[in-house]
C-alpha cells in the first residue's frame, strides 16, 4: 500500500482504464464507480474481444452508462482479440484477424466520435510462426495508415503501443525506439502526422529502459501516457517505480496529456486503489 498522498497530482490529468479497474462490476456499472471515486476521465480496452462488430444495442448501452455516470471517454482501444490473454492485437496478422481488426475500425471511430473521444490506440500484434516478419510488418503498416485516417475523420490521434519483452515475448514493439520508428512510418506514410506514441512507464520499465531518457527524447511525440508499478503492476506506492518524479518530469517537458491507470488493484476491490491520489486530483481541469 502507498505510504502517501501524492504532492504533484494536481497538475496532470488522469483517467482510469476500466478494463483493468472496477473490473469486479459488469461494464456498464463501471463508468459510474469511477465517477463515485471522484474521476471525471475514462479510458477502454476494445470490450468486446470476440466481436469486432457488435451489435449497436451493445454499444449504445455502453454509450448510455458513460454518458449517464458524467464522465468522458479519453481512449478506446481497436479491437485487438482477446485482451487481457494471450492476444497482443490483430492489424499485423495475415488472415481473419486483420479481416477483423478492419471491419472495427470504423465502428471504433463512430463509437469514439459519439462520446469526443480523441485517442484510439493500436496494438500492433504477435509474430505469427511460418510468416515473414516482413510481412506482418507491410500489412500492418497498411492497416495502421488506415486506423490514421479513420482516427483524423473525427480529429483523433492513432497511438502506437509498445509492450514489454518478459510478458509479451512474440510481440515485436518492445522498446520505446521501436514504437517511435512505427509512428513516423504511419505518418510518413499518411502525411496526417496524427500518430502518436502511447508512453507506458510500466512496459518500459520491465524492458529495462532508462526512463528519465526515454521522456526526455520522446516526450515530444507523445499523445498519451499509461502507468503502473513495478514490479507487480499494482498501483503507485507498491513497487519501486518513482512514478511521481517521472511524470512530473513529463509535465516539465510540456506534455499536458492524459495519464492513464492503467494497473491492477490486487486483493482488494478497486475503489481502495486510490489511496495514493488525492480525491482533489482526481476530477481533471
Amino acid at each position: 500500500m502507498p505510504d502517501s498522498e501524492w504532492t504533484t497530482a494536481t497538475d496532470q490529468r488522469f483517467n482510469v482504464n476500466l478494463s483493468i479497474l472496477f473490473t469486479e462490476l459488469p461494464l456498464p456499472e463501471r463508468p459510474a464507480a469511477a465517477a463515485a471515486a471522484g474521476f471525471t476521465a475514462v479510458e477502454l480496452w476494445w470490450p468486446w474481444v470476440d466481436s469486432p462488430t457488435p451489435d449497436q444495442s451493445e454499444l449504445d448501452a455502453l454509450k448510455q452508462a458513460i454518458e449517464d455516470a458524467g464522465v468522458r471517454l479519453t481512449g478506446l482501444n481497436f479491437y485487438a482479440g482477446q485482451l487481457p490473454g494471450p492476444d497482443r492485437g490483430a492489424l499485423s496478422i495475415p488472415g481473419e484477424e486483420s479481416e477483423r481488426f478492419r471491419a472495427n475500425v470504423d465502428v471504433v471511430a463512430d463509437f469514439a466520435q459519439s462520446l469526443g473521444c480523441g485517442a484510439l490506440n493500436a496494438l500492433y500484434g504477435n509474430r505469427v510462426e511460418g510468416v515473414d516478419p516482413a510481412e506482418q510488418d507491410a500489412l500492418a503498416l497498411e492497416n495502421l495508415a488506415l486506423a490514421a485516417r479513420a482516427a483524423d475523420r473525427i480529429g483523433a490521434n492513432l497511438l502506437i503501443e509498445t509492450l514489454n519483452k518478459p510478458e509479451s515475448p512474440r510481440y515485436p514493439l518492445v522498446s520505446a525506439p521501436a514504437g517511435i520508428g512505427i509512428v513516423d512510418k504511419v505518418n510518413e506514410a499518411t502525411g496526417l502526422g496524427n500518430a502518436r506514441f502511447l508512453m507506458d512507464l510500466y512496459h518500459l520499465s520491465m524492458n529495462g529502459e532508462d526512463l528519465p531518457s526515454v521522456i526526455e527524447r520522446y516526450a515530444a511525440k507523445t499523445g498519451h501516457v499509461q502507468i503502473a508499478d513495478n514490479p507487480g503492476r499494482g498501483a503507485p506506492g507498491t513497487g519501486t517505480l518513482p512514478l511521481e518524479d517521472l511524470l512530473d518530469q513529463l509535465r516539465k517537458t510540456g506534455y499536458e496529456g492524459w495519464v492513464g491507470l492503467e494497473y491492477k488493484p490486487g486483493d482488494r476491490p478497486s475503489t481502495e486503489a486510490f489511496e495514493w491520489l488525492p480525491r482533489e486530483a482526481r476530477a481533471a481541469r
